[in-house]
């Protein structure tokens, strides 16, 4: 069951230029659910990055409101704001935004440390990150010396490292050739499948929103049109979850005890759900 994690309603930014007010958005409303990837994608000047600053609470509306996990941020004060930040967001940035002078340990440690975490347990933590997005091998490699594509693997794992509930990437691939770019794209969709993460990003190029789940697409600051993409690993996901619960369908009515046991798990399924939907 889809669990919304993003409620937009009636959302408008206006800027006030001279004696023009410039609506950078114009009433914008959508959902978005838990463990979903999605693109917003538009022209430059299409209110894309402004809705991105709103969500992220970088911004503050005009009007309307903004429903991140259960609560309202349109009226929070700057403070509450870097709070929820802090607490339930991470960022991928296009230009990485990684300290030169050290390594990648060091670099995803650092929004940890922040906690008041112990060295030891925020290094143990950015290691099984690392290694995550591949790169058990430079772990500890100066920023300064890795490439492109490295950089932004040393960021996704920063972002992850803090357990956000929610991912911002805003041009993640801007610097970067099109082959580590596929590559990137590649690891942030598995990412999300495998940690069950929320990510949003923000692009200009329809072919690198091709990779989310989920576009949205806006022009003069209205979402015109909401595109839902299915991707051939998600349909060879679906086969394999088919072929599993047929297999248990055929053990199941291999004996005469299997209802009675089968019963039990149902109610037991039903209680994890409750769980889950509390969570």
């Amino acid at each position: 069951m889809a669990v919304p994690i993003i409620e937009v309603k009636n959302l408008y930014k206006i800027y006030k230029v001279g004696d023009t007010r410039v609506h950078a958005l114009d009433g914008v409303d959508f959902t978005i659910n838990k463990g979903e990837f999605c693109a917003i994608v538009g022209p430059s000047g299409s209110g894309k990055s402004t809705l991105l600053n709103m969500l992220a609470g970088l911004e503050k509306p005009t009007k309307g409101e903004i429903i991140i996990d259960k609560i309202h941020i349109e009226h929070m004060t700057e403070n509450q704001l870097v709070e929820f930040r802090r607490k339930r967001v991470g960022f991928i940035f296009q230009s990485y935004n990684l300290l030169k002078t050290l390594n990648a340990v060091e670099n995803v440690a650092l929004p940890l440390s922040f906690r008041g975490m112990a060295k030891k347990e925020r290094n143990a933590i950015a290691e099984k990150y690392l290694k995550l997005v591949g790169l058990e091998k430079q772990m500890y490699h100066m920023a300064n010396a890795m490439s492109g594509g490295q950089q932004q693997r040393v960021g996704i794992a920063r972002a992850l490292a803090v357990n956000p509930r929610i991912i911002f990437a805003d041009e993640p691939t801007g610097n970067l050739d099109s082959k580590t770019t596929m590559e990137i794209l590649k690891l942030m969709r598995r990412i999300v499948r495998e940690q069950q993460q929320t990510l949003i990003m923000v692009t200009h190029d329809n072919h690198l929103a091709s990779y989310a789940d989920r576009l949205f697409h806006i022009v003069d600051g209205k979402i015109f049109k909401i595109e839902e993409l299915h991707h051939e690993d998600d349909l060879e996901e679906k086969k394999e979850d088919e072929k599993v619960m047929e297999t248990g369908a055929d053990h199941g009515n291999g004996g005469n005890d299997g209802d009675s046991g089968s019963g039990e798990r149902a109610d037991g399924a039903d209680d994890g759900d409750g769980i889950t939907h509390e969570q």
